[in-house]
């Protein structure tokens, strides 16, 4: 019946189960604080809650919701991209909503990438990227943020972006501020990023979900920069903004042309979703500037909240300059360099769930003694964590 072939698709092959699947699942059975999947554990405001529930009541959104998203939200997302970056859009024709960033990434790269077509990629990488890639028949091309330990960042090497790109790059997967190293790209790399793509003609796809989350530095979307307006595919999405994370409502803004392609590959993977919810999102867009500041003020205490406490526990800490996550390096410890079995001894140890930074890289021993945690938690969930991994000083 199979024909002697393997049910998964080859291009699929090496992508099991998740890590964040076997960590949350690990987290319930041992009864662990769960600091590896990055999603709040307290909803967002209830001002936006109470709008989805209207829309629900009143019939917005109930049954299927137009294929690009319902006009209020169109609306509202180019109104946010005005108002925040001076970016100008057509909501009608530069706007796509999207069921969350994750199918926004996926249908950005199926609509663009064909096989043969390689990606560049900033490595450690959200893992939906590879698969997307994969799926899309492109080869990934990945191109390493190396830790620096003296200043306790990444950093990106320029030179090293410039010679990954050949004759065969269709484009280059950008994502700051980045999932998993925190890292806000400045904007002498981001322009150094756009001059490569006019001079090598290469599409940029760039997800910025943390937009708001960033603590030092600015966020300064690459399609505001001199000729990446009409080759950029910028991606958002509401979930990290305002903690709904359930709800699955992300975005596209783009030149027609791009958004159209995408909008031709989108269609056939969830056609429509989250109906009451972009209502809701529309109005959440529209919060007052106060909102956006308690949040990243309220984040960046969480995250030296938990860098201080890893510190203290006798992990290196790469402190994040934006998003939901500290990375840090297990080696101090001396217990061994393999995040993984660290991280599935974690639990048992003390008590705590972290993920490994393994699974986000091509060549996994670039970040095998990489672990990463999430911050985005109540102050005192946050807290017990710390005192718990207080206790892997003994341990080791």
């Amino acid at each position: 019946m199979t024909q002697g072939r393997p049910l998964l698709n080859r291009r699929l092959a090496e992508f099991g189960t998740t890590i964040f699947a076997e960590m949350s699942a690990l987290a319930v059975r041992t009864g662990s604080i769960n600091l590896g999947q990055g999603f709040p554990d307290t909803d967002g405001p209830e001002e936006v809650r109470e709008a989805a529930v209207r829309a629900l009541r009143a019939g917005q959104g109930n049954q299927y919701p137009p294929g690009p998203g319902v006009p209020e939200l169109r609306t509202a997302i180019a109104g946010h991209q005005q108002r925040r970056y001076g970016l100008a859009y057509d909501p009608d024709s530069e706007v796509l909503v999207t069921a969350g960033a994750t199918e926004a990434i996926a249908a950005s790269l199926l609509a663009l990438v064909e096989p043969g077509d390689e990606v560049v990629a900033l490595e450690p990488y959200y893992d939906s990227y590879a698969a997307c890639i994969a799926m899309a028949g492109g080869t990934r091309v990945p191109v390493t943020l190396h830790p620096e330990p003296e200043s306790g960042t990444y950093r990106l090497d320029l030179d090293e972006l410039r010679a990954a790109v050949t004759p065969r790059t269709r484009l280059i997967l950008l994502n700051t501020p980045h999932n998993p190293t925190g890292t806000v790209l400045s904007r002498e790399e981001l322009a150094a990023i756009a001059a490569l793509a006019c001079e090598r003609d290469l599409l940029v796809v760039t997800d910025e979900v943390y937009e708001h989350l960033v603590f030092e530095g600015t966020h300064l979307p690459i399609a505001g920069f001199p000729g990446m307006r009409e080759r950029t595919v910028t991606i958002g999405s509401a979930g990290k903004t305002f903690s709904f994370t359930g709800w699955k409502v992300g975005w596209v803004t783009a030149a027609p042309k791009l958004v159209a392609a995408v909008r031709s590959a989108k269609q056939f993977l969830t056609y429509v979703s989250a109906g009451p919810f972009q209502y809701a999102v529309a109005e959440a867009l529209a919060l007052p500037d106060s909102y956006f500041e308690g949040l990243r003020t309220d984040l960046r205490a969480k995250r030296d909240l938990l860098s201080t406490g890893l510190a203290e526990a006798g992990f290196e800490v790469y402190r994040p300059a934006g998003t939901y996550f500290v990375t840090t390096d297990i080696r101090p410890l001396g217990g061994g360099t393999d995040g993984f079995a660290f991280c599935r001894a974690l639990p048992e140890q003390c008590g705590v769930v972290a993920i490994p930074n393994a699974v986000f890289y091509d060549d996994q021993e670039e970040g095998r003694s990489k672990v990463r945690f999430a911050f985005c938690k109540r102050e005192s969930v946050l807290r017990e964590a710390v005192s718990r991994l207080k206790e892997l000083k003994a341990a080791y």
